[in-house]
């Protein structure tokens, strides 16, 4: 199902509670950033409007970052299985292929999503538009090697890029 779609002129002409609740989902389960962007408007594009909630995360600290990382849920992890996900990390990931994983990749996606939370205390992010489940499942046992620090910054820079293509998605250019 494809989300409702608004202009830029709609959305920053709407009252604040209503592009709220419009980009509510762009930042997962994460109002408070669409909150700071209501503030800042008008836009006078995506990639301004993009820009600011991006910068609003970069700005915030980083309890407030691992909280949003945190709200991601695991990729083909137990939230999709008890189908539990948002409607637009439940498009992501069937998109990229992961709700027809074999048993062995998804019990390989299990086992990788255990030891990267036990390594780094949050969640594998990555922006799966555009991979499918061979090139998610390379892509996370690559990273699980890397440094906290080396992730912390992966995980928010693929955040951005999921904020980006979820916009792209809200609003008809």
């Amino acid at each position: 199902m494809k989300a409702m779609q608004y202009t830029l002129d709609q959305l920053n002409g709407i009252s604040s509670d209503a592009f709220v609740a419009a980009l509510s989902g762009i930042f997962e389960h994460s109002p408070w950033v669409a909150e700071i962007a209501a503030g800042q408007r008008p836009f006078a594009s995506i990639d301004a409007l993009h820009h600011t909630m991006s910068n609003a995360v970069e700005t915030s600290g980083e309890a407030k970052q691992l909280a949003l990382i945190n709200a991601h849920p695991e990729l083909a992890g137990k939230a999709a299985v008890r189908g539990e996900l948002t409607a637009e990390s439940t498009r992501e990931q069937s998109g990229a292929g992961l709700s027809q994983c074999t048993q062995a990749e998804f019990d390989k996606l299990v086992a990788l999503n255990a030891a990267y939370r036990e390594k780094f205390g949050f969640p594998f992010i990555l922006a799966v538009r555009g991979y499918d489940r061979h090139g998610i499942i390379a892509n996370f046992e690559a990273r699980v090697n890397n440094s906290r620090g080396d992730e912390l910054r992966a995980s928010l820079d693929q955040i951005y890029r999921i904020a980006r293509f979820r916009l792209d998605d809200l609003i008809d250019a």
